[in-house]
């Protein structure tokens, strides 16, 4: 199905998103259910594939343990996290870790002795963290693309968009868009990980697949979405002008880095005695308060002082990124501020990653499984896509064995409306510029509120219209949709 329209139209298991969540997902399912996986752009577009810092698990108790682990979460999480969905997270982790290496191949880096080389990031208070270089998240993504390569009933589709899901007995009807064509196709069971919602901001790190629309998607189902207001700022990405920012990692304050202001002065200390190694949100709202007291939004990272060779062996992708922009980072101070980077409301999921649309379950960033509270903590995102779409599988599985029923194909008529126009040129634009002015890191409610009026009308606009249904409306309208919820959110509080 990657080049045409697929001739099959009925599936056992619709997977949207081809990010990490979605094709370990995909995976646990045998050669006799058919599964169809959808990616909107290439296979290896997605968060997951440009996730840096590594994935947190721990997998030796002699020196750390399931419990510590837990209390790091909850305290990045500001104590508003699920504890039981914390404690699934920990406890099976670590399993589904030695599954993708030992049975699908991703390789970690590792010490001379062979032990695993774990690093340290902020908000954790043991070296945890596997990772293979500054591009873990690559690294998982190419072992999980080969492996879903070789699965007969496994078929994956690039370059399609999912428009829009509809119920109907025993599963769902999906409206396609691949290729500029519109398509339907059916299947019983449905597990949603298109990721978040960064493409609604003017400056993030999500590539162009995150416009949230998995969660648009299932709030018109009439799914429950809980938090999604509560949105991940990271503190050090390369300040530049680009719309998708580059990331610096966590893991580079983990391995020494210091945090600068604009006369190139450390200033952590006077907002949180963890210093650079403090949790995310406290480090970017660090950053705000002391650009406000400076005046100034220059803010660098500074790791000069650790040695050259050891800075371009441990984070080759970070450094060929600020070359790229003519710094150093072995002799420079690299130039960073906060810009938006993850999602930790979204979908709400119970345990077995189901949402309170029957069949219907999500996984990865798109879910609010109560793990992150209201931050997440660094490394634990790939982790959380790997246990909650394993345990959505297992689920769905259990559904099969028991006997549940099958979708049958029924009537498609969606139909492209007559003379269909383009979305209005600068309307993503106006979206983005919206939510950065109104809720970046601390919130501005008066800026919400007029907001929250604008976004309204551009959602109306969208919906009264007749636009052909294509991924650029199916995007924007995703966008508007989510960032009507975020500010109605914030401006309800």
């Amino acid at each position: 199905m990657n080049n045409k329209l697929t001739e099959k139209r009925i599936y056992d298991v619709l997977i949207v998103g081809s990010g990490v969540a979605g094709m370990y997902g995909a995976l646990q399912f045998d050669e006799n259910t058919d599964v169809l996986l959808l990616a909107k752009y290439g296979k290896d577009v997605s968060n997951s594939n440009l996730a840096q810092g590594g994935i947190a698990a721990v997998l030796d108790l002699e020196d750390d343990s399931y419990d510590l682990h837990v209390q790091d979460t909850m305290i990045a999480g500001g104590q508003a996290n699920d504890i039981e969905a914390v404690d699934t997270l920990v406890r099976e982790g670590p399993d589904d870790v030695r599954i993708i290496m030992e049975q699908m191949g991703v390789d970690f880096d590792r010490n001379d002795d062979g032990t695993l080389d774990k690093t340290l990031e902020g908000g954790h208070c043991r070296r945890r963290i596997m990772h293979y270089k500054d591009s873990t998240g690559a690294e998982m993504v190419r072992k999980l693309i080969a492996e879903t390569e070789k699965r007969k009933n496994i078929e994956f589709s690039c370059d399609t968009t999912l428009y829009s899901l509809s119920r109907v007995k025993s599963g769902f009807r999906a409206d396609i868009i691949k290729n500029g064509e519109l398509a339907s196709v059916f299947c019983s069971y449905c597990i949603l990980c298109t990721g978040g919602i960064g493409r609604i901001y003017k400056y993030t790190t999500n590539p162009k697949t995150a416009t949230g629309d998995g969660i648009r998607i299932a709030y018109e189902l009439g799914a429950k979405i809980k938090d999604l207001s509560y949105i991940q700022f990271h503190p050090t990405a390369f300040n530049s002008e680009d719309g998708e920012q580059f990331l610096i990692s966590e893991s580079v304050r983990g391995e020494g880095a210091v945090l600068k202001n604009c006369k190139k002065e450390r200033f952590m200390h006077r907002y949180d005695e963890r210093l650079e190694l403090a949790p995310r949100d406290v480090v970017s709202k660090s950053i705000i308060l002391e650009s406000r007291r400076t005046g100034s939004n220059n803010f660098y990272l500074d790791i000069t002082h650790e040695d050259g060779d050891f800075i371009k062996w441990r984070f080759p992708g970070i450094y060929q990124g600020c070359m790229r922009y003519g710094v150093d980072m072995t002799k420079d101070l690299v130039p960073i501020f906060p810009c938006q980077h993850y999602l930790m409301g979204g979908i709400e999921t119970d345990l077995d990653a189901k949402t309170t649309v029957p069949r219907l379950y999500a996984a990865g960033e798109c879910a609010n499984t109560g793990v992150h509270g209201k931050n997440r903590l660094a490394s634990n995102s790939l982790l959380e896509a790997l246990v909650f779409s394993r345990r959505a599988a297992q689920d769905i599985k259990r559904c099969i064995a028991a006997g549940f029923p099958a979708v049958t194909e029924y009537p498609s008529p969606l139909e492209q409306p007559e003379n269909g126009a383009p979305v209005p040129k600068g309307l993503k634009a106006e979206i983005r510029s919206i939510l950065q002015r109104s809720y970046f890191v601390l919130p501005d409610h008066g800026a919400v509120r007029s907001g929250l009026r604008q976004i309204d009308n551009i959602l109306k606009r969208l919906k009264g219209g007749s636009y052909a249904i294509t991924t650029d409306f199916c995007e924007a309208l995703s966008m508007a949709t989510n960032a009507y919820i975020i500010l109605k959110e914030v401006d309800d509080r």
